[in-house]
């Protein structure tokens, strides 16, 4: 299964962003209010300046304590970004996300960004591509 088709069978929600001014107490609004654990940073919704997870804010509450909440969340957010593109394979992006230890991997085409694969959405990518080639080999066994 590609990227493309697993954007296509998740909700028409869009990726929810910040800018990189916004603080960090309102990124972790928007988390918990929309139930994900990663938002996009960018300044006008379209060019990709960051990334910024649920353990971002975590690990930094850890070492510094509550007075994180009221920095930018350019402060905290990754910069340096692994992308994958709509052609990539749910195998390919389980790999690069299990190598480079991360749960989200936003999808770039052509520079744009348009989407963002979870770790959850590629597990049930691959599952419903080795669930399709069970039922293929099993036809051939019987003849069908």
């Amino acid at each position: 299964m590609l990227v493309s088709q697993m954007l296509k069978s998740k909700p028409e929600t869009g990726v929810i962003s910040v800018k990189p001014s916004s603080t960090v107490t309102d990124a972790a609004k928007l988390l918990s209010e929309h139930r994900i654990g990663t938002v996009v940073v960018s300044e006008d919704g379209e060019a990709l300046n960051g990334i910024l997870s649920e353990r971002d804010i975590v690990r930094e509450l850890g070492k510094r304590g509550a007075g994180c909440l009221n920095d930018p969340v350019s402060d905290l957010m990754t910069a340096n970004l692994t992308t994958c593109s709509p052609s990539n394979s749910a195998l390919e992006v389980l790999e690069i996300m299990t190598n480079g230890r991360f749960r989200h991997l936003p999808v770039m085409d052509d520079g744009k960004m348009v989407g963002l694969i979870s770790i959850g959405d590629a597990v049930k990518g691959r599952l419903a591509q080795l669930a399709m080639e069970k039922e293929s080999l099993e036809g051939m066994i019987m003849g069908h």
